[in-house]
């Protein structure tokens, strides 16, 4: 575990320093658009140390263990690669003065709470099969949110501008620089309709999974009801985008609906269970 603590450590100390850069540069005469080389190699540097964290925490010994925090780490680690790979093909730079931050604070909670449990049965494959699946969808829903947020803050921006204080006026520049809406929407129901499809794999993979080691197919837990929730939450939400053309704040509100009952099918739980009351 010490291994994986350093390397959030470090993790979180190179996207702060990453997203500091960004940052000085909005302010500059430059913008932000003339470090999207630099700032992708820089961002693919602090996606690899991240990565070796995840690794050397959850399967860094001779057995599979996960907690709260290290699941909301491979999320925004999952996240931050689709992005950074959706950057080589779109101009997305302007992404990352937001997404760094969190990024940077994500590994910093992972290292300041490593608790968690060893996974039982993890020598099951299903089960291991399972699990990346669900870390994967985590990821991607986590990518829809914060691209739900960001459309609604653009969104805002464009009918109300940003023009009065002076933290009002920073943050009228970053979303200033964001790609344009229609875009990020075409972006966000991309991402919505892969993580669907994965998060119904995590569905029967877990119901394969719970039948081969407690002969039921769905057990009645707290983490059973949340993601079906969600899951039905982005079933309904690509329904009716595709027979209704919902957009917008429909979708928006509809997107962190189903990502916030996803979010408390593991991490709140978690987050109860080992910080608020000693378990785990």
């Amino acid at each position: 575990m010490s291994f994986g603590i350093v390397f959030h450590a470090v993790a979180a100390l190179a996207y702060a320093v990453l997203g500091a850069s960004l940052w000085r540069r909005l302010g500059g005469t430059d913008g932000i658009q003339h470090a999207g080389r630099v700032a992708r190699t820089c961002l693919m540097g602090a996606l690899f140390l991240q990565g070796v964290a995840l690794y050397q925490s959850l399967l860094g010994g001779p057995y599979l263990f996960i907690g709260w925090a290290l699941a909301l780490s491979a999320a925004i680690w999952l996240g931050m690669l689709i992005f950074w790979l959706e950057s080589l093909v779109i101009r997305i730079d302007g992404l990352l003065l937001l997404l760094l931050p969190a990024a940077a604070f994500v590994c910093a909670l992972a290292a300041a709470f490593p608790q968690g449990q060893v996974v039982p049965h993890a020598n099951n494959s299903w089960l291991r099969v399972h699990l990346v699946i669900a870390l994967m969808a985590y990821g991607l829903m986590t990518v829809a949110a914060v691209q739900a947020m960001l459309m609604a803050l653009l969104d805002r921006h464009l009918h109300r501008p940003l023009e009065q204080a002076e933290g009002a006026s920073l943050m009228g520049k970053v979303l200033d620089v964001q790609p344009p809406l229609l875009m990020q929407e075409r972006l966000l129901f991309r991402i919505i309709s892969i993580g669907f499809a994965v998060l119904t794999l995590t569905v029967i993979t877990g119901s394969v999974a719970s039948y081969m080691l407690t002969q039921r197919l769905l057990p009645f837990d707290h983490k059973t009801v949340f993601t079906l929730l969600s899951w039905l939450t982005f079933g309904v939400l690509l329904l009716g985008r595709y027979r209704k053309g919902w957009r917008g704040r429909v979708a928006l509100r509809w997107t962190l609906s189903g990502f916030a009952l996803l979010l408390l099918a593991y991490t709140g739980s978690r987050f109860v269970l080992e910080v608020l009351l000693h378990r785990g």
